[in-house]
């Protein structure tokens, strides 16, 4: 066996003094593409195991949000390819109807043009030419993130399938009685001239104002929007508030108006907020129209699409935010202000795409009927058919699902998919599907609205498989496996696929288990934002750090629906674990660590040996477990210990005197180190792809780590007697290490000692090694010892510092040291003694003071050992 090993010594190649991620990633990258590694098959014979990609939208570049998804989702495929499972990762893009309208206008508008000069035909040509020429920079920043994507299978919500399947998927819903065309209150955003779906309006607490007005002497309401008294149609009261029963089915004149209104009694009002009477207007609120529809109540719109007063009379013609302040006047002028407050903090609606307020308004749309649809897609979660991670979470889902409006999908934008409705001369109204023709002739048109993006990206998990025909991917991979996502667009996106999903898959939900992670936030759990300055771009740090340290950075901090806090202090951190590994394959491949034939027989592994390979099935158990989970922090956090702590910090110290000293033990322990790294390597892989393959390349002399097989427990190598041994060496050693840190003592520095129970500990074998570990040498006949120290399982050290330290100054900075460790604990204390700041500060935030003040209380027990022991 030595022979053998020895041989593969001197074959192993060599690794460069230092890790550069600029030389390995591109090059890696390129190769695993060029060798079909990310293809998968609907031939195979293998158990499919199915991600599509959450679409990003073709305007968008890499921000920190998409990275933390890749990561987790290439994490997943990764591992299931390895495990022996047809892996399919598939890629696209959402083409983003008002985001990518909005660029190519812009365009326009820089060459002085609008997209009516162009006319719709020209102008759709111009959008495909730029998705052409600029669209889908991101796709490029995901093959730098290292992401394993089936890219022969790239989709486009435009492309011609999907096209196909869009259309499809309204023509059934039409002929189903599920769509249909009426009046309703939608988002409006008044900039892009489109409605807009929930996810595209974003609430923040704006400052705004709070009028109260008198319509009557008894009649008293307050709102936000004073301009819209314009179009009141009545005041509701709650029907049993007993202080204004006697008002109901009478009449009060609108202010400024003079106009007549009822007076209704209806069980939305709140009687107990402001004075329990509430403008009704129609047109521009959708509770407000809600009443109205009860109440059979005239809807009045008095702003045009671009928010501009049409109400006749002396505000006809302002925009709707210079009304405000006009109409205000108007009413103080006329003794009908009662109380006005300013600032008033409250929700406000934006364009998530222009950031334009949002005006509810009454709008001729298209809607889906979801109740049916909702219905099926909450039935799924219920039954188990689908599982949510966290579990926690799906009562997030049920409150969404239970109690959803009809979904407006029609948007009055030129870029997307036109509404396959056309209008005949004679109010014919004909729904074509994508096998039919559409009617010609004089007086024929069809629909100028496109379909919401949603409608689309709703279709994703089959539509992209080749759905409405039966393919053979559709056959293989559908339903996947598992959608990861934000929990942010779980009540949007994710439901509109199980609805459609159920709908036309034969009751086949589109994923088995949807996993939810948070939002990336900074290392104080604050939000980024452009305006707080603490936007990470992912790009500088794969640029800086490295695609794997910026890839471990995220995973670590995420667990299930949790948000996931982030620094730079951290991605550095996990570039000098990824430095870490580097120097330690290097040093096995120097002393000839190898992974050539079988371990070595039990017989003649030592009892280190025997740990570490112990330690190797807890891991590969405890990884197993975590992954099935979702739970990537621990992921990361069991390989970073192990890797760091159980094989560098140790398990490489304890080798060094072994193979220094050669012979079998050496062989023995060079065949191990192999293993040990090569199944660490493995284990990491899908976390950090690239440094992994290149050191698994350079250890075994293999194609790639991409198809080298997951590693198993093999139960027979658990040793809990060598765990058991190890764990009080390592004590002993951590122990005297600490004593001679505490005694200043230079860590390279020989001292005499004696060392006494170690055989009881039953770690006498194991002297020499913690001798070397700890700089300790034999006294001699004329060892004195002027120090002493009890460690772990009754083991005593006596040790001879006499003219190794100044014991004035080593007081001194023992005192100093404690001083400092009290004054943290202090701190820390402090702090989680603040119910304001437990309370309100994000749990990691919460959990690094406590981390914190154990420190620091250790510390002070350590400092306090150390002062007794030089007295």
């Amino acid at each position: 066996m030595t022979e053998t090993m020895d041989t593969q010594r001197t074959a192993v190649p060599s690794l460069p003094a230092q890790y550069q991620p600029g030389e390995v990633e591109q090059r890696r990258y390129e190769q695993w593409v060029a060798a079909g590694h990310f293809r998968a098959s609907a031939d195979s014979d293998k158990p499919p195991f199915t991600i599509v990609i959450p679409p990003p939208n073709v305007t968008g570049s890499l921000h920190m949000g998409h990275a933390l998804d890749h990561t987790v989702q290439d994490a997943l495929i990764r591992r299931k390819r390895m495990q022996g499972f047809e892996a399919l990762w598939l890629p696209g893009m959402d083409h983003a109807g008002i985001a990518t309208q909005n660029v190519v206008e812009r365009q326009l508008a820089a060459q002085g043009l609008s997209r009516h000069d162009l006319g719709r035909e020209k102008f759709v040509e111009r959008v495909w030419q730029w998705k052409a020429e600029s669209g889908g920079a991101i796709l490029g920043q995901m093959r730098r993130l290292g992401d394993s994507v089936d890219w022969e299978r790239e989709r486009f919500t435009m492309d011609e399938g999907l096209s196909r399947a869009v259309q499809t998927m309204f023509k059934r819903l039409y002929d189903d009685g599920l769509i249909y065309r009426a009046e309703r209150i939608i988002n409006w955003c008044p900039r892009c001239l489109t409605a807009l779906s929930d996810i595209e309006v974003e609430h923040t607490d704006d400052d705004g104002e709070l009028v109260s007005i008198r319509y009557s002497d008894e009649v008293v309401v307050a709102t936000t929007r004073a301009e819209t008294m314009l179009g009141d149609t009545a005041v509701a009261v709650h029907p049993e508030d007993e202080r204004y029963r006697h008002l109901i089915g009478t009449e009060v004149e609108v202010p400024l108006t003079g106009r007549m209104i009822p007076i209704v009694g209806d069980e939305h009002v709140d009687p107990t907020f402001g004075t329990g009477m509430v403008k009704v207007t129609p047109a521009h609120d959708p509770n407000d129209f809600e009443i109205g529809q009860r109440h059979q109540l005239p809807s009045l719109t008095i702003m045009d699409e671009r928010g501009v007063i049409t109400a006749a009379g002396p505000f006809e013609g302002l925009d709707r935010f210079e009304a405000r302040p006009a109409i205000v006047a108007a009413l103080r002028e006329d003794g009908r202000i009662v109380a006005e407050k300013r600032p008033y903090v409250h929700a406000v609606g934006h364009c998530s795409r222009c950031r334009t307020t949002v005006e509810p308004r009454l709008s001729l749309q298209w809607f889906v009927n979801t109740t049916p649809l909702a219905q099926a897609a909450g039935d799924a979660v219920r039954d188990g058919r689908v599982r949510i991670e966290p579990a926690e979470l799906a009562k997030r889902y049920f409150a969404w699902v239970d109690n959803m409006h009809d979904w407006c999908i029609s948007r009055q934008l030129w870029w997307g998919h036109r509404i396959p409705v056309w209008y005949g001369p004679d109010g014919e109204v004909v729904c074509v599907g994508p096998d039919e023709q559409p009617p010609t002739g004089p007086g024929w048109r069809q629909d100028e609205d496109v379909l919401d993006t949603w409608f689309s990206s709703g279709q994703w998990p089959f539509s992209t498989l080749g759905w409405p025909e039966r393919t053979a991917d559709l056959e293989k991979f559908y339903p996947t496996s598992v959608l990861v996502t934000g929990y942010d667009i779980l009540f949007f996106w994710v439901a509109r696929m199980m609805m459609f999903g159920l709908y036309v898959m034969d009751g086949k939900p589109p994923f088995e288990v949807i996993a939810l992670h948070g939002m990336v936030r900074d290392q104080y759990g604050k939000k980024m934002s452009k305006s707080f300055g603490n936007v990470i771009d992912p790009l500088d740090w794969i640029e800086r750090f490295g695609a794997d340290a910026t890839r471990f950075t995220l995973a670590r901090g995420a667990n299930p629906g949790a948000d996931v806090p982030v620094s730079e202090d951290w991605c550095q951190g996990s570039r000098n674990f990824c430095n870490k590994l580097w120097n330690a394959t290097r040093f096995a491949l120097i002393n000839g660590a190898n992974v050539g034939g079988p371990l070595p027989e039990p017989a003649q592994l030592s009892p280190v040996d025997r740990w570490i390979l112990s330690r190797l099935q807890h891991v590969v158990a405890e990884v197993d477990e975590q992954f099935e989970a979702y739970e990537f922090a621990k992921i990361c956090d069991t390989l970073y210990h192990f890797a760091w702590d159980d094989v560098c910090d140790w398990y490489v110290e304890l080798a060094k005197p072994v193979l220094a000293a050669g012979g079998e033990p050496a062989a023995v322990t060079r065949r191990v180190l192999g293993h040990v790294l090569d199944q660490v390597l493995r284990l990491l892989h899908p976390i950090a792809p690239f440094v992994t393959d290149e050191l698994w390349i350079a250890l075994t002399g293999r194609e790639t780590i991409q198809t080298a097989a997951w590693p198993v427990t093999e139960p027979t190598l658990v040793d809990d007697a060598a765990e058991a041994e190890l764990v009080m060496l390592q004590r002993v050693v951590t122990e005297i290490r600490r004593f001679r840190s505490d005694q200043g003592l230079r860590p390279a520095q020989r001292v005499a000692a004696r060392l006494d129970g170690l055989a009881e500990a039953r770690i006498a074998g194991h002297e020499p090694l913690i001798r070397s570990l700890v700089r300790l040498e034999d006294g001699g006949p004329d060892f004195s010892a002027s120090a002493t120290l009890a460690v772990a399982g009754g083991v005593n050290v006596a040790l001879d510092t006499r003219g190794s330290i100044d014991l004035a100054a080593e007081r001194a900075r023992l005192e100093k040291d404690r001083a400092a460790a009290e004054k943290e604990a202090a701190q820390a204390r402090a702090k989680l003694g603040n119910p304001a700041f437990v309370d309100k500060a994000p749990e990691p935030v919460v959990n690094k003071i406590k981390d914190r003040l154990a420190v620091a209380e250790a510390d002070l027990a350590r400092i306090a050992a150390a002062l007794e022991a030089l007295a």
